[in-house]
């Protein structure tokens, strides 16, 4: 099997056709790009409220000063992830998804769209789910996730 390495660029300036060019040169290949934006006046969230989306998987706590797991999403990103591992197509996850009743967080059915746009969560909070109990338990021929 492949292993991988990531790198992330913070880039403080316009993207530079030169680093791209380095970069593919050194062998290094661009598995995605995040824009963002300020924000005009006409746009800007009110006071308190929260600037950025909170990530599929966690809400805000009661204490509303950190984040924590929420049970169902996180139970749905499980389920996306063992089936993406037993390679089941993106048609089969959504109607696996919809089935059990997991919903997207505006409460929608999955799309193959919505479970696509997901992968950046999912490699993201993978190395959480690979180790968890939940996981474990999960894995057929295991006991108890031994």
């Amino acid at each position: 099997m492949a292993h991988f390495e990531r790198i992330r660029d913070v880039v403080s300036g316009p993207a530079s056709a030169e680093v791209i060019q380095l970069r593919a040169q050194a062998g290094w290949q661009m598995v995605s790009i995040e824009w963002r934006r300020e924000l005009p006046d006409s746009e800007r969230p009110s006071d308190g409220a929260y600037g950025e989306d909170i990530p599929y998987g966690l809400r805000i706590a009661e204490d509303g000063l950190r984040l924590e797991v929420h049970p169902g999403e996180n139970r749905a990103l499980m389920l996306m992830m063992e089936l993406l591992g037993q390679d089941f197509s993106y048609s089969a996850i959504v109607s696996d998804l919809n089935e059990k009743g997991f919903r997207t967080r505006g409460g929608q059915p999955w799309t193959r769209v919505g479970v696509f746009n997901m992968m950046p969560r999912l490699i993201e909070v993978g190395p959480r789910l690979f180790a968890s109990e939940e996981w474990k338990a999960m894995q057929p021929g295991r006991m108890g996730g031994d």
